[in-house]
């Protein structure tokens, strides 16, 4: 672990050092906004030629509660499109290039680095998202044994995950269709207290290829992408695992979902969120649908199928300071027939949101939830907390 640590350790003085050197080649650069004399790195984002360095804070449950990384970010403000039809002019914002790498450690021993950049080609109307990297997790996973109860049982996952998106705006309208290519060469090591694992992973499991291809169908209205204001987005994404791409095994995968924003009197802000994935065939345990929401340990309710509903408010009460209020609620099953008598998972919290980046739209901050059994988490929020 040294090594990975020595590795965090020099990108946080790289990108100290990156941002120092920028201050210094452009002493005019500000970090105050003109217009009320805040804090905000907007002219710093775009002047340094899009760098920020962004430092994270790691407190997920599933990740032995606590943990650290840096995330250096670079942004590309982008013009928005500017078609012609029927001699009116159509406007439609183009959310900013982002190129990133991130390095994170945390206490129970799990360790990522990553790479990604997503981004848009504004003549053929593509957005596309490239990611990959390596990760060696260390998570528990739950299931109920009959006559004993839920048990958890660990496990070490080292993983190789790549992803190639692209999505394309059809004709004028704000809808996007496409394909994504899902790649996971993953080792997983039972490390439990049992000496026999549990009968749920197949032998197959433990060092195993998932080579997926699917469609894209999304609906994306939202005035910005950070921290949107108003407008939704729907999407629809159908994932197929087979031997013909390289795979061993053979499933289809569906992941749906809807994230709904209106603004009210000027300084409220309430969010919608519906989600849901749906599994059909052999799924590698690590792989299966999950009720994912802040509060809810990551994995921690499996299922062939899950469903979930969260709400959100967010009060913009002085200046760019936002406070947070929201709660929600799902249910993990492996059949339809069976979500009567699945167990509600709930969830609240609350916390607070700074502008930091005006001309980007961008609010940062920190949210803590309760979930279920008691159990507090606590989230850094770059952008919102929606994201997909």
């Amino acid at each position: 672990m040294n090594g990975i640590r020595k590795i965090v350790f020099l990108m946080v003085l790289w990108a100290i050092g990156s941002a120092v050197n920028a201050q210094e080649k452009k002493k005019h650069i500000s970090l105050k906004d003109s217009t009320d004399g805040a804090f905000d790195l907007s002219d710093f984002i775009i002047d340094a030629n899009g760098f920020i360095p962004v430092p994270i804070l790691i407190t997920e449950p599933a990740l032995g509660g606590f943990g650290g990384g840096l995330v250096p970010v670079f942004l590309k403000k982008r013009p928005p499109y500017v078609d012609t039809v029927k001699g009116k002019q159509m406007i439609t914002p183009v959310a900013p290039d982002i190129t990133g790498a991130a390095a994170m450690y945390t206490l129970n021993g799990t360790w990522v680095l990553a790479a990604f950049r997503s981004g848009t080609l504004i003549k053929s109307r593509i957005k596309y998202v490239i990611g990959g990297g390596y990760a060696n997790v260390n998570m528990s996973f739950y299931r109920t044994i009959q006559g004993l109860g839920e048990k958890e049982f660990a496990y070490n996952l080292r993983t190789i995950p790549i992803r190639l998106q692209g999505i394309k705006r059809i004709a004028y309208s704000r809808w996007y269709a496409g394909l994504r290519y899902s790649f996971l060469k993953t080792d997983a090591k039972y490390v439990g207290d049992h000496t026999v694992p549990p009968d749920f992973v197949k032998p197959i499991e433990n060092s195993s290829i998932v080579s997926q291809v699917g469609a894209i169908l999304e609906l994306d209205n939202r005035d910005n992408t950070f921290t949107p204001n108003r407008g939704f987005k729907v999407h629809f994404d159908a994932m197929r695992s087979d031997n013909i791409f390289g795979s061993d095994y053979e499933f289809w995968h569906l992941n749906y979902f809807m994230n709904a924003y209106a603004t009210f009197a000027q300084k409220f802000v309430a969010g919608w969120r519906v989600d849901g994935q749906q599994a059909f065939g052999e799924q590698p345990f690590y792989l299966k649908p999950y009720i994912d929401m802040r509060g809810v340990p990551t994995a921690r309710y499996q299922g062939n199928a899950d469903l979930l509903t969260e709400l959100e408010m967010r009060w913009d009460f002085y200046r760019r300071w936002s406070v947070m209020l929201f709660g929600g609620t799902g249910k993990a099953f492996d059949e339809w027939s069976e979500i009567s008598d699945a167990k509600w998972v709930n969830s609240i919290g609350t916390g607070f949101r700074y502008l930091v980046a005006q001309k980007f739209k961008l609010r940062v901050g920190v949210d803590i939830a309760k979930g279920p059994d008691n159990t507090f988490a606590y989230y850094i929020i770059f952008g919102n907390s929606w994201v997909k």
